[in-house]
C-alpha cells in the first residue's frame, strides 16, 4: 500500500517517472539487442531442430512477457475497482497495447517455427488457440476504452472485462499438461529443465529486455494519458471561461 500512496498523486508520480521511463526503454533495447545476437551467433544450434530452433529466443520470452502484462493489467485493474486508485486504470490501459503487441509477436513467430517444425503454420492446438483469445480479449480492452460514453464508464467497464479475461492465463499456461497438444511442454521454469547452458542465457537476457522495456514503454504510456487528460481539462476551462 505504501508503493500505491507513493504513485497515487499523478504529479508526484510526473515527477519521478520520467528518468525510469527512459531509463528501462533504452536498458530494455539493449538487453534485447544482445540477447538476439547471443541466440543467434553465439548459442549452439538445437540437437533436434538445428537452426529453425533460434527463432525461440524471440518467441518464447514474447510470450512469458505477454502474460506478465496481462496480469499486470489485471492487478491494476483489481486495484482499481477495489481502491479507487488515480493511476490504476491508466496504468492498466497503457499496458494493453504493448501487451497486445507481445501477444502477436508470439502468435507470429510461433507460427513461423511451426511451419518447419510441424509442417503447419498453424494448428488449432490447445496452447495456441488459448493465445489468441488471449489476443482477442486484448483487442477487446482497447475497444471498450474507445465505445464508452465517459472516461469513468470505460474504466469500469474495461477493469471487469480485464479481471473475467485473466482466467484464460492459467489456461494457457496448464493447456500443454491438461490436453495431448501439439505444442510442446514447458521446457524452462521447471523442475527437470534441461535447456543447454548456452541456451538459457540469452533467453534470459532477452526475457529481462522485454520486461525491462515493457516497464519503460508503459511508464511512457501513463506519461503520455496525464498530459493529455491535463491538455483536456485546460481545453474545457478555457471554453467556459469563454
Amino acid at each position: 500500500m505504501a508503493v500505491l500512496s507513493l504513485f497515487a498523486n499523478p504529479h508526484r508520480f510526473m515527477a519521478i517517472s520520467k528518468p525510469f521511463a527512459w531509463g528501462f526503454t533504452m536498458l530494455g533495447g539493449g538487453m534485447i539487442l544482445y540477447g538476439v545476437y547471443m541466440g543467434l551467433f553465439v548459442a549452439p544450434a538445437d540437437v533436434r531442430q538445428g537452426d529453425a530452433a533460434r527463432i525461440m529466443f524471440v518467441h518464447v520470452p514474447s510470450m512469458w512477457l505477454s502474460m506478465f502484462a496481462f496480469a499486470f493489467m489485471a492487478g491494476a485493474s483489481f486495484v482499481s475497482l477495489i481502491w479507487r486508485h488515480a493511476l490504476a486504470d491508466v496504468a492498466a490501459k497503457s499496458a494493453a497495447p504493448i501487451g497486445a503487441v507481445f501477444t502477436a509477436l508470439g502468435l507470429i513467430t510461433g507460427s513461423i517455427w511451426g511451419y518447419p517444425i510441424w509442417g503447419t503454420w498453424w494448428e488449432w492446438d490447445a496452447r495456441i488457440t488459448s493465445v489468441l483469445i488471449l489476443f482477442f480479449i486484448y483487442l477487446g480492452y482497447l475497444a471498450v476504452w474507445q465505445a464508452m460514453e465517459t472516461p469513468q464508464k470505460a474504466a469500469r467497464a474495461a477493469a471487469i472485462l480485464c479481471l473475467v479475461g485473466a482466467a484464460n492465463l492459467p489456461i494457457i499456461h496448464f493447456s500443454v499438461d491438461w490436453w495431448n497438444t501439439l505444442h510442446q511442454p514447458a521446457t524452462f521454469f521447471t523442475e527437470d529443465n534441461n535447456a543447454p547452458y548456452g541456451f538459457k542465457v540469452p533467453m534470459y537476457i532477452v526475457a529481462l529486455g522485454y520486461l525491462s522495456l515493457f516497464g519503460g514503454l508503459t511508464l511512457i504510456n501513463m506519461r503520455a494519458e496525464i498530459m493529455m487528460t491535463r491538455a483536456e481539462m485546460m481545453m474545457q476551462r478555457k471554453l467556459a471561461a469563454g
